[in-house]
């Protein structure tokens, strides 16, 4: 597995496939079972969705512990808390729920089940936070700023655009951070980049493929270089197109977004169409929780709102892809140092952005 540019992250990884949420017994330990319930997405989504499940899966499979997930019957609170109601009275005391639109079915779940360990990633839980609950939020802004970063040197002199999925505070955030990243570019390493507002775009959908594809067409026949895609299943579609357009012959591009999407965008030549990827370690997050929880050693922050950026290792780029010189590799990591330190600030709002 690919480490983060500038950070060591040494995760076990392996692969674990459940049929529509049927279960699957890893060994005869009875000490914990997790689980995961999934959002509009699938655990084969190659993004969010996978991330925190390969997370999960892995920890039990280290640790010998038998795991599942669900997929609701839509994204409706009451779907996703009959999910996790359905996990609970199985036996599953630890649950995953990887996305914003949790964040009510878990309010009531630490309610219902006083004993059950939940790991929100994506909201704060402003509502309250249970004793047994962890809220997870990251630094979007600062992996969307590296991957600006690199965008902008690979391209030098051009353009970029953006498709986001829900406008919603984890998305935006890569927006800006992007936005912010291909500024610092143009003012401070040499780079002339422009950034067309209509070219900044929200789909409202994370599960929207054809949509995404049909997105990107649009912005890539207005003569955009690359195409910065935070969409989850929507923005596999972006990268779908951009595949198209380079095996047509056009020099395009799209960034990745939440684990590192180079095979995704593979155009079976052996080459792939994603210059990087925005990564936040939602696989590290899954896979800590459940250890800590496991460890029962004091070390899992139940209660907490838990925020991971740079400096903690869990967001960046890949520390390296095919399709950026070992040049702008090392300035990217020569920004990320600056980051961690705190020399460059990278701002979590779009003031003064294009929205």
């Amino acid at each position: 597995m690919k480490k983060f540019l500038a950070f060591a992250l040494v995760l076990v990884f392996s692969v674990a496939l459940f049929a529509g949420g049927n279960s699957e017994t890893k060994s005869d330990s009875a000490a914990l079972m997790v689980g995961m319930v999934t959002d509009a997405g699938t655990v084969d989504d190659r993004s969010f969705n996978q991330g925190a499940y390969e997370g999960v899966t892995a920890a039990a499979e280290e640790l010998g512990l038998k795991s599942t997930y669900l997929r609701p019957n839509g994204t409706t609170t009451t779907d996703y808390l009959t999910a996790m109601n359905d996990l609970y009275d199985s036996g599953y005391r630890f649950i995953a729920c990887p996305g914003y639109l949790f964040a009510e079915a878990v309010g009531e779940a630490q309610e219902i089940h006083p004993d059950l360990n939940i790991v929100i990633i994506d909201d704060p839980l402003d509502a309250g936070i249970g004793p047994k609950t962890v809220a997870v939020t990251y630094k979007e802004q600062e992996s969307g700023f590296l991957a600006g970063i690199a965008t902008a040197l690979k391209i030098q002199d051009g353009s970029v655009g953006f498709v986001g999925g829900l406008e919603i505070p984890s998305v935006q955030k890569f927006n800006w951070g992007f936005q912010q990243g291909i500024k610092y570019a143009n003012d401070n390493l040499g780079t002339k980049i422009e950034m067309d507002p209509s070219n900044f775009v929200y789909s409202g959908s994370f599960a929207d493929l054809a949509l995404g594809q049909q997105l990107a067409n649009t912005i890539y026949s207005k003569g955009v270089d690359a195409i910065f895609a935070a969409a989850g299943g929507t923005g596999v579609g972006v990268i779908n197109e951009a595949k198209n357009q380079r095996l047509s012959g056009k020099d395009v591009w799209v960034v990745g977004v939440d684990v590192d999407q180079y095979e995704v965008g593979d155009m079976g030549n052996g080459q792939s169409a994603v210059l990087t990827s925005a990564m936040k370690n939602v696989k590290g997050v899954a896979y800590d929780m459940v250890k800590a929880v496991y460890a029962n050693d004091g070390t899992y922050p139940g209660g907490q709102h838990v925020i991971y950026g740079i400096a903690e290792g869990m967001v960046g780029i890949p520390d390296s892809n095919p399709n950026l010189t070992p040049e702008i590799e090392a300035k990217v990591a020569e920004v990320a140092s600056l980051v961690q330190s705190g020399k460059i600030a990278v701002q979590d709002n779009g003031n003064g952005l294009i929205k």
